[in-house]
């Protein structure tokens, strides 16, 4: 898992190609314009997800992974707790949504947060359960990106 902000002036020049084209749109656009949706920036092997969600109590939110896209969680408005910890392997699924690339658990261990702010991204890899849109204080309507790489990419 990586956090950082396009805001910090990171040298992005050492993460893989894809990831840093993933960044350069972040950087590019004005989310908070865009109508919700689904861009695509390089086909299916690296496209955006434009949404507006409710955050809320941690307990509400399952914990998730994906197999075959890494995902680069950006937000544009509001404020969020991501919970985050490493995939074990051991995590019972509560769902799997495989045309989504989706693998909900039923809970995971050793979990912790970071908050975002608007700029603030995460890079989550296959082996980093992610639990977004956790209530950072009262719950919040917020403004999310999720670009979503190809792991094949990599």
């Amino acid at each position: 898992m990586i956090f950082s902000s396009i805001y910090n002036g990171d040298d992005i020049a050492h993460y893989p190609k894809a990831i840093q084209k993933a960044i350069e749109y972040l950087k590019a656009n004005d989310f908070n314009a865009m109508e919700a949706g689904v861009y695509e920036i390089q086909g299916k092997e690296i496209f955006a997800q434009v949404f507006d969600a409710e955050t809320a109590a941690a307990e509400t939110k399952r914990p998730e992974v994906h197999e075959k896209y890494v995902d680069v969680q950006f937000l544009a408005k509001g404020r969020e707790r991501i919970g985050f910890s490493v995939d074990t392997g051991k995590y019972e699924v509560d769902e799997r949504i495989d045309e989504r690339d989706l693998i909900f658990y039923k809970s995971v261990e050793n979990e912790g947060f970071i908050e975002a702010v608007p700029g603030c991204y995460s890079i989550f890899f296959p082996t980093d359960v992610h639990r977004p849109a956790v209530a950072a204080g009262n719950p919040e309507k917020i403004r999310k990106v999720v670009v979503k790489v190809a792991v094949s990419l990599l």
